[in-house]
């Protein structure tokens, strides 16, 4: 064994372990759920193992009408729910970048949002919106904004909404946090130039902090993007996927795939579909960050 190895051997050593973990709970499932996504394994034949049949199971997810559906509610929810995490973390963030009494409480307060497992706040969401004693139907009679309560998670129209602002006020306190540590870590000095040079706060605002800000923005979009479009737990607790299909998502439909149907080559390739749209926006965020750096 030359020198060279022997120096380089314990380097190899500590990532080891990585290596293992990465190649076990990451690599093996992906690959294992792509290969039975071309497979008719049902419950039938879970023990033998599923015979290869091609694109079939792709081909008849795409042609299922609850797909386009879970499609276009997958859609609406991600964006629906990133945007307003975004734009109230920013106003937050710069609320809370300011210097007053308690500042730090209250922004530990906020965390307490993000922090709280989705079991819990499905539920507790789930009470909020509740038709017959739900504290919202509540407040919004006594200032008499409805006449009659609203059954939020009962119909069509108001259910996926419900689910929205339960999951925008989970992701607030995230978003808050990492526009927060950004905003933090701006040069001062460049504000005390723009300052001298008469520019207003709105001016500061538009050509100094939006594009200093705009690495650490493509960051939380992404994560963002990411952590909506997986949406389980909260949709499960919540509505089921329910009512008539309102609320139904890729992920959900995946799992009904499954565990309703017991289709797990159905459900393959829903969650294979799931991980081909990801990696199309983290390619779209590689590409726009190396743009932003040769710019």
């Amino acid at each position: 064994m030359n020198n060279s190895l022997k120096k380089s051997l314990p380097l190899y050593t500590f990532i080891l372990p990585t290596v293992i973990f990465v190649l076990c709970f990451m690599i093996y499932p992906i690959v294992y759920n792509i290969i039975v996504s071309f497979q008719d394994l049902t419950i039938k034949n879970l023990n033998t193992g599923g015979s290869f049949i091609g694109l079939k199971n792709y081909v008849d997810i795409i042609q299922s009408e609850k797909f386009f559906i879970a499609l276009k509610n997958t859609f609406i929810y991600t964006f629906a729910c990133i945007f307003f995490q975004v734009v109230i973390g920013y106003l937050l963030a710069l609320f809370f970048n300011q210097d007053f009494p308690f500042r730090n409480f209250f922004r530990s307060i906020l965390l307490l949002a993000w922090m709280t497992p989705l079991v819990i706040t499905g539920t507790l969401f789930k009470w909020l919106f509740d038709v017959d004693y739900g504290v919202i139907n509540y407040l919004l009679m006594n200032i008499h904004l409805i006449d009659n309560p609203i059954n939020w998670l009962g119909q069509e129209s108001t259910a996926l909404t419900a689910v929205i602002i339960t999951n925008v006020w989970v992701g607030i306190p995230f978003n808050m946090i990492l526009i927060l540590s950004a905003l933090q870590s701006l040069p001062g000095d460049v504000y005390e130039a723009a300052k001298i040079d008469g520019a207003n706060k709105l001016q500061i605002f538009a050509k100094i902090t939006l594009p200093l800000m705009k690495p650490t923005l493509f960051v939380v979009l992404v994560l963002g993007i990411i952590y909506t479009f997986k949406v389980f737990d909260i949709i499960l607790i919540m509505t089921g996927g329910g009512p008539v299909n309102a609320t139904q998502v890729l992920p959900f439909f995946g799992y009904e795939q499954a565990f309703v149907n017991f289709n797990f080559g159905a459900s393959g390739a829903v969650a294979s579909i799931i991980l081909l749209i990801l990696m199309c926006i983290s390619l779209v965020y590689l590409y726009l960050i190396k743009k932003e750096e040769s710019s």
